[in-house]
């Protein structure tokens, strides 16, 4: 087997991430400096980045609707709200196969209880006739 070099293992060699990291902590030690090594996380925003988004059927009535059998990815449901943030003049419905399932699984919230806590309209299992006429 061939040996592997990931940052856990240089960390449980060294006690750091790397060589450089253990020489900058010895010099802090020597000259009686006291530090924390990685003693917390910093949060940090991600740049914007241009995305598209395909809806499954776009209505002659300027209804857009995004089919979802399974909608248990936070990148789905985020892509959602921001295609929705982007476009509040679109008219943009989910229709579920199951609203019942958990967004995840052992989550309290159902894919309809998410969508109507953020102001989406949906249905389940077919088109509402309301819808397309």
């Amino acid at each position: 087997m061939a040996w592997k070099w990931t940052a856990e293992r240089k960390r449980l060699e060294h006690g750091y991430r790397s060589g450089f990291e253990k020489r900058l902590a010895e010099q802090l030690e020597e000259a009686g400096v006291g530090f924390e090594y990685e003693a917390e996380k910093l949060a940090y925003i991600v740049p914007a980045r241009n995305a598209t988004y395909t809806p499954d059927f776009f209505l002659q009535n300027g209804i857009i609707i995004e089919a979802k059998g399974r909608f248990r990815t936070a990148e789905d449901r985020q892509k959602l709200l921001l295609v929705k943030e982007t476009h509040p003049d679109r008219d943009l419905r989910l229709l579920f196969q199951n609203a019942n399932l958990p967004i995840y699984k052992g989550s309290p919230t159902s894919y309809a209880k998410w969508a109507e806590d953020h102001g989406f309209i949906y249905a389940e299992k077919r088109i509402p006739h309301k819808w397309i006429t």
